[in-house]
């Protein structure tokens, strides 16, 4: 097959729902939701430009289950059905030419800056590390009842999404928000029944999973975004993550996405740019494909494997190899919101990603502003423009800067801090 042809193909998921394609867009946040949390037209417009780009399956960024507790200013929050039509329109948009979409849903847990949020919850009162501490408070342990209500709120969001029309969920179990920090024994040092062991540790990820497929039922997908590892000392470990991926295969999870770090080691968002993979990784374009491959030793569970694809022949071969299913994209569906159609219809391509620098070196090494700055290309899509493709990293700063300060105090005035 030429690799045009291997990527066209339909890939049909546990629960009989049929993908289009094998390209997936990974969830990235956003930001384009209201400064009071609800979802505008703009996503709507977004999506529509993903889905007529060619991607098979495009799942949103974070959607928080809590309005107390959010991860980034404008973030879009379900709680309730108050916006079902903005919801179903946005679902549409995503589904043209058959394609679609998913909603990724979250919980910060720690992970919500002090500008949003001065007392954020984490299974254990463990702070962040030294250099994060100005921008994150030491959280507060959740009690028992706490730990309830959350899994109650991931149902009750899931239950809503379906009902506006899309195809799925995704838990987000990764990059260090609270499911992660649930299964990371240096985040989750409690003696309950939510840690202690690595069994109690994934209690929660798995009383998620059912509570939400008990909501929405078996033909509803349900996915998850899963971290290989933390890459930090006293973290989640790839032994861990294999056992939590056979837990949720035995329960019945359609998709699971591998992926990587966390705030304090964004693996997520360094990648092979940044010189943190070995050159075999690189050459093989996929920064988790080894992982995957191990995961394939203990089960056929459909995978979606994100971070490090650049051509169409890397993409290609990671499905031919049977490592992984689907071909995440984030970054380079930003510059290029055609690519996959691009590919399918035969081109031979080399994605448009470039390292975004901005010469001050504790930004750079955080990949601070390559969240951001992606994040503000996003916006121009969702406004109907081009999304450009280079840019000088210090004056992408600056206004990258002014827009999250002026986001950030909006969010504090209405909450009437």
């Amino acid at each position: 097959m030429t690799p045009a042809e291997r990527l066209s193909q339909p890939f049909k998921l546990p629960n009989g729902s049929t993908l289009p394609n094998r390209f997936a867009k990974s969830a990235m946040s956003e930001t384009l939701g209201t400064i009071d949390n609800h979802p505008t037209k703009e996503l709507a417009t977004l999506y529509r430009a993903w889905a007529e780009g060619g991607t098979g399956l495009s799942i949103t960024g974070n959607v928080m289950i809590d309005r107390r507790h959010i991860g980034e200013p404008q973030n879009v929050v379900v709680e309730d059905e108050s916006d079902l039509e903005l919801l179903s329109a946005w679902a549409q948009a995503g589904q043209v030419g058959g394609k679609q979409i998913w909603v990724q849903l979250n919980h910060p847990g720690k992970q919500s800056p002090k500008m949003l949020n001065r007392g954020p919850v984490s299974p254990s009162a463990i702070p962040f590390k030294k250099e994060l501490r100005g921008m994150f408070a030491t959280p507060r342990a959740l009690t028992g009842p706490e730990i309830e209500n959350i899994i109650h709120r991931f149902a009750r969001s899931a239950a809503v999404i379906k009902k506006a029309g899309f195809d799925g969920v995704q838990i987000h179990g990764a990059h260090g928000y609270l499911v992660s920090q649930f299964l990371s024994p240096h985040h989750n040092q409690r003696t309950d029944e939510w840690g202690g062991s690595a069994e109690r540790r994934r209690r929660f990820v798995l009383a998620v999973y059912r509570a939400i497929r008990e909501a929405c039922g078996d033909a509803f997908s349900i996915g998850i975004k899963l971290n290989s590892a933390d890459f930090q000392r006293g973290g989640f470990t790839e032994d861990e993550s294999l056992a939590v991926i056979e837990a949720l295969v035995a329960e019945g999870i359609d998709l699971v996405e591998i992926s990587g770090g966390n705030y304090e080691n964004p693996a997520m968002a360094k990648g092979g740019e940044h010189g943190q993979v070995k050159a075999s990784t690189i050459a093989r374009e996929a920064y988790f494909l080894e992982f995957a491959e191990k995961v394939r030793q203990l089960t056929d569970v459909p995978l979606m494997v994100t971070g490090g694809f650049r051509t169409e022949t890397g993409m290609a071969e990671a499905i031919a190899s049977g490592a992984t299913d689907l071909v995440g994209l984030a970054r380079p569906l930003v510059v290029e919101p055609d690519l996959p159609n691009r590919i399918m219809s035969g081109d031979s391509v080399v994605s448009a990603v470039r390292p975004i620098k901005t010469g001050i070196r504790m930004i750079d090494d955080m990949a601070l502003m390559e969240v951001s700055w992606y994040t503000r290309q996003i916006g121009r899509i969702a406004k109907g423009k081009a999304p450009k493709q280079h840019d000088r990293g210090l004056w992408s700063l600056m206004e990258v800067l002014g827009v999250m300060t002026t986001r950030s105090v909006r969010t504090r005035l209405r909450a009437g801090e």
